[in-house]
């Protein structure tokens, strides 16, 4: 739970969310007053690091651990898998999911439950389904920043369309045969590389 925000960007995030809510150090409010025992117990198990968080890391991480708590055993499984799954990549992609995670962690609580709604949504999906959007995030994420700037421009001229043009547009791609979608891909290949790079505006012409 990455953060590239988005869909894809929500579902790196997310994921990274369970490992943190499981492993990060437990703390609250400054200093120990106000834990429960066994919170506190686990604050002084690791108290030099605790000492070293700022009153805003001590609650934040206080919320992970009661949420670790409150999580189901095979919820705690999954996150011990994802932990492990985090040991195993290379530094830089450490260092990409932390750095998404601090920002999930700035994000108001609202846009915070929205995007857990959202995963939440996500896990129910059929797995075939999961690794179709899966895929498609890592080729959002191989694409050159020309290419995702193509990408959101299309989405936004999709939102833009009414429910019945998109319907439209739907029912005549389920009319087509495979050659035919196939020469239409060739064709938006062809129109997207002799499309101007934006910043250009189509200057020297």
């Amino acid at each position: 739970m990455t953060l590239r925000l988005g869909l894809p960007g929500l579902i790196a995030v997310l994921v990274l969310g369970m490992f943190a809510t499981a492993w990060s150090q437990p703390a609250p409010i400054p200093g120990l007053e106000g834990l429960t025992p066994e919170e506190r117990a686990v604050a002084e198990r690791n108290l030099e690091r605790w000492k070293k968080l700022t009153p805003e890391e001590r609650a934040r991480a206080l919320e992970n651990y009661r949420h670790w708590k409150s999580m189901t055993p095979e919820e705690r499984e999954e996150a011990r898998r994802n932990y492990r799954r985090f040991r195993e990549l290379s530094p830089e992609q450490k260092a990409q999911i932390l750095r998404d995670f601090h920002r999930w962690n700035e994000l108001p609580e609202e846009r915070r439950q929205t995007l857990q709604k959202e995963y939440e949504r996500f896990q129910r999906l059929p797995q075939d389904r999961r690794d179709r959007i899966l895929q498609r995030f890592g080729q959002w994420e191989s694409m050159p920043p020309e290419e995702r700037e193509r990408v959101l421009r299309n989405q936004e001229r999709w939102r833009q369309l009414s429910p019945e043009e998109r319907a439209q547009i739907r029912e005549r791609w389920r009319q087509m045969s495979p050659e035919e979608r196939e020469q239409l891909r060739e064709q938006r290949r062809q129109q997207r590389r002799s499309e101007p790079a934006p910043d250009s505006g189509g200057r020297g012409r």
